[in-house]
């Protein structure tokens, strides 16, 4: 009872926390840029050519129709007072997120038939919150939506909010649904499984307060060390952290009941069987736990800020599931005793109820030819994992994000039909002023530049004298207009041979903007899956050779796990273009995939094969792992369900990243559960036989 009271001090103190995270949360730009990347160098050295360490963040409102003079004017006197605009009923207005020296232009396309006027928003400002703790980009956007809608219709134009301004605002309102869609849909999946699981009217609910106590916990942990910037966390990290906390407690917490249901047929006393169970679960569930957490810490290996603060939230989210399940749920199912297993309330009668039905069969039949079991299911495998060759993953254009057509998605398409499509969010090359003349003449030839001009230091002016090429330290900006959209990836494609030409130019030149952004975010995902997949693989070996006293079934159940991994991508290719016709894949989907589907998919060996271990010491290795299987499968499987599901909900997010992975992850898990885990682990220890514990003593088993 002190433990559940202690727990419940904690749940107090943490839950509050735990809703405040969101306004922690850093969704802006610069979680994009690479660590040291020619992009980022790019952004800090342009940034010291305004009054602010600052860099532009262009917003573009198109305006389609008739563009005639008085509509021009119209326009444009609308637009001169844009920036008092109140943003979300606070007193924050679009001008104080203006970026310093730079004004709001309007100009018509060449064919009459737009008009697009650009706000020049302050990058750096776009990561801070409104008085009301409401992110200052969505509330922006949002504002020009009511506000150009008036104008635009007494005009005869169909106006969008679109750009880089536009694309990410409705990018982060998508993540704004997270905290409360996406939880609650989750939490709503899991009671259903639950109750189908235990058909108790009550049981269910204890697993289930369990696992929200630990998000509590995490959520609570996450937000103080966010706040003193220990640590970083974003939309998709926070979404993330609820799913894996909610989907991991419930697999721990669906073990240890297993395990204490079979014990209580076995001891009269409740404390007993507690114990008794709990000596057989805690050393796998750390295994599994620390096997989760490590791995995703070493995403802080990654060079984007996103994915490296993915590691410690969610590391911080495994950890707080684990000590939960491993302290307040023994204590509430004590609590409580038998009555809570009601109506299936376990007696005290010696039986070993795990001995029969479906799994027994299963098992049974892996028995009966094993090596006929893992040849096919192997060669199965196989034959998913070579389709993995056909995957995309060479990275989206933010049009190509949105599962949907918001109207950021629609009016960058539109956009492309009047204007070039690099209008208004040029990229920048920063150089040696004394090169300006042959930068210019050697850039307009580059691929894909429509257009090149110096930054000047200040606008046009009537009456005024016509502004000078800015130069801050013997530098100057070259601004080049690319024939696609900046941020696709065709138009990062055309990044490395700017770069050169420009180096031949200048060779202290650096090329940046957004198109350079992405193209380095790109390079540096397929950098971060060379190095920290083989990272993960080794730690995880490490952890398996540890707990289970053997080289040759660490390296075993990593290589399933591995098969099962590159067969689950396989099936993503097959999917992905065939059935949801996605456009592509994100260049960080095969590490997030890999992290998630290899981590997770090897607690389900773990929670098998340490049971066949424990088996094998009494009975021996074949008959062990014919035990192991049948008094496993239920819980296994109905942890892999859980799993699955929870991940399965990141798809009712309109991202493409996001439904890609949960996608992934749910497929593999139960591609573990189900093949992997059920069948070609236990009909390959079976044909190995004892050898299979080399070099442990067990090895000498039968």
């Amino acid at each position: 009872m002190l433990v559940v009271i202690a727990w419940i001090v904690i749940s107090g103190i943490f839950g509050p926390l735990f809703g405040k995270l969101t306004s922690v949360q850093e969704n802006n730009n610069s979680s994009f840029l690479p660590k040291g990347a020619e992009a980022t160098q790019a952004a800090e050295v342009i940034a010291t050519f305004s009054d602010q360490d600052s860099f532009t963040f262009p917003t573009l409102i198109l305006l389609e129709g008739k563009a005639d003079p008085a509509t021009f004017a119209a326009i444009n006197s609308h637009f001169a007072t844009v920036g008092e605009l109140t943003l979300a009923g606070t007193t924050a207005t679009i001008s104080d997120y203006i970026a310093p020296d730079q004004q709001i232009t309007a100009f018509p396309s060449q064919d009459g038939g737009a008009i697009l006027v650009n706000i020049p928003l302050d990058g750096s400002s776009l990561g801070q919150v409104l008085p009301n703790d409401e992110p200052v980009l969505p509330a922006l956007i949002e504002a020009l939506r009511e506000d150009i809608a008036p104008i635009a219709e007494a005009n005869g134009l169909d106006p969008y909010v679109t750009g880089p301004g536009g694309l990410f605002g409705d990018l982060f309102a998508a993540f704004g649904t997270i905290d409360s869609t996406l939880l609650l849909t989750t939490l709503s999946v899991v009671a259903v499984i639950l109750i189908v699981v235990y058909r108790s009217p009550i049981l269910w609910i204890i697993p289930l307060i369990s696992a929200l106590i630990a998000l509590a916990l995490a959520g609570g942990i996450v937000y103080l060390l966010a706040k003193n910037d220990i640590i970083d966390v974003d939309g998709q990290s926070q979404g993330i952290l609820s799913i894996l906390v909610i989907g991991a407690a419930t697999d721990y917490a669906l073990l240890l009941i297993a395990r204490y249901r079979e014990e209580l047929h076995l001891h009269s006393s409740r404390f007993a069987a507690m114990r008794a169970a709990y000596k057989g679960v805690w050393e796998p569930i750390l295994a599994s736990g620390s096997t989760v957490a490590i791995s995703l810490l070493i995403l802080l290996f990654s060079q984007l800020s996103n994915t490296a603060g993915l590691g410690p939230v969610g590391a911080i989210g495994i950890a707080s599931a684990m000590l939960t399940i491993l302290t307040l749920l023994p204590a509430l199912l004590l609590v409580f005793g038998r009555w809570i297993f009601w109506p299936r309330k376990p007696l005290y009668d010696g039986s070993d109820h795990v001995m029969t039905g479906i799994w027994s069969k299963v098992g049974a039949s892996v028995e009966r030819n094993p090596r006929r079991a893992w040849v096919v299911t192997g060669s199965v495998l196989l034959l998913f994992a070579f389709a993995s060759t056909t995957l995309k993953t060479d990275g989206l254009g933010t049009i190509d994000t949105f599962t949907g057509n918001p109207e950021s998605v629609v009016g960058q398409k539109k956009l492309e039909t009047h204007f070039p499509g690099g209008e208004g969010d040029p990229t920048q090359v920063v150089f040696s002023a004394a090169r300006l003349d042959q930068m210019s003449a050697a850039l307009k030839n580059a691929p894909g530049v429509s257009e090149v001009a110096p930054q000047l230091d200040g606008p046009a002016l009537p009456g005024q004298p016509a502004p000078q090429v800015a130069e801050v330290s013997g530098k100057v900006i070259l601004n080049l207009t690319l024939n696609k959209s900046p941020d696709s990836v065709e138009a990062g494609n055309d990044v490395p041979e700017i770069r050169r030409i420009a180096k031949s130019v200048d060779i202290s030149a650096l090329v940046g903007g957004t198109s350079a952004v992405y193209y380095d975010v790109r390079t540096a995902n397929a950098q971060d899956n060379r190095t920290i997949i083989p990272i993960v693989l080794l730690v995880i070996t490490l952890i398996l050779g540890l707990l289970l006293r053997s080289i040759l079934s660490a390296v075993l159940l990593l290589g399933t796990v591995v098969l099962s991994y590159f067969a689950t991508l396989g099936v993503c290719a097959l999917v992905f273009n065939h059935i949801f016709g996605f456009p592509g894949g994100d260049n960080s989907f095969p590490l997030f995939a890999f992290v998630f589907l290899v981590a997770l998919g090897i607690d389900y060996n773990i929670f098998l094969m340490t049971r066949v271990r424990e088996e094998s010491l009494k009975i021996g290795t074949r008959a062990g792992v014919i035990k192991g299987l049948t008094v496993t499968g239920a819980v296994i499987t109905s942890a892999g369900i859980v799993l699955a599901a929870t991940f399965a909900v990141l798809g009712l997010l309109p991202l493409v990243p996001l439904a890609q992975l949960g996608f992934a992850v749910a497929f593999g898990v139960l591609l573990d559960t189900i093949i992997v885990r059920s069948i070609l682990v236990p009909a390959l220890v079976h044909d190995i036989g004892p050898k299979v514990w080399w070099p442990s003593k067990l090895a000498k088993g039968n």
